[in-house]
Order: C-alpha cells, then structure tokens, then sequence
C-alpha cells in the first residue's frame, strides 16, 4: 500500500512539472513581438533565442547599460538581432518605439522566440507571437 501511494504521489509530481513547464514552449509562428517597459536598473544582459521549426538554434545576446529607456533597448535588441540572423531569412524592425518585430521573409519556416534569460531590473519584456 505504501509503494502505491509513493508512486502515485512521484506521478502527480512529474505531471505537475510538465504542466508548468509546458508554457515555457511557444508554438512556431512566422511573425513575433518583443514589448519593453520601463528602463533597465542596471547594466546587464538578454538573451533571446530564435529556433527555427527546422534547424539549430540561435542565441542572441544584448548587452543592456544601466538606465537605458525602453526605446534604446528596442533600438539595441533589434540591432543585435539584425546582426546575428541577417537580411535574408529574417525582417527585423522597432515597432512603436519600444516594441521589435521579427517576421519571416520568403520561405523561411516557422520559429520559435523566447527569452531564454536576462540580468536586468526594472525592464519588463515580454515575448509574444502577433
């Protein structure tokens, strides 16, 4: 009786872990927003990963000066980004003054972008497919 109880309760565990792990994965789109709000408390860094449907991974990171305005983030995440994934592949632009959209050009597949870490205070971002 007491090994069904402890396997019943080891399944809830790992089910509960699934579930709050499961929003963790976005869905692919061919279209994604990053949004900033506020400014940055002090110098650090995001990272931002951009995975394609097929293919590897990408890590895009952005290093953040201390009191730097949503704007200037916008302008220094999308030129990182720029960068990194280039012309062909990828559009990428400031929306908004503080929002950086990422679309798909031509035939490229679907992705994946998350915002796999950051080191700032202050800044809010958010992550989102249009």
């Amino acid at each position: 009786m007491r090994v069904n109880f402890r396997n019943t309760v080891a399944v809830m565990v790992l089910a509960g872990m699934a579930f709050a792990a499961a929003p963790a994965f976005a869905k692919p789109s061919g279209n994604w927003r990053i949004k900033f709000n506020h400014q940055s408390d002090n110098d650090g860094t995001i990272v931002f990963r951009i995975a394609p449907v097929e293919g590897t991974p990408t890590d895009v990171e952005v290093k953040v000066p201390a009191k730097t305005t949503e704007n200037n983030v916008a302008d220094l995440v999308s030129a990182a980004l720029k960068a990194t994934l280039g012309s062909e592949a990828y559009r990428v632009g400031v929306d908004d003054g503080e929002d950086v959209v990422v679309k798909t050009r031509g035939k490229t597949k679907k992705f994946e972008l998350t915002m796999v870490s950051t080191s700032l205070t202050g800044l809010e971002v958010k992550v989102k497919h249009n």
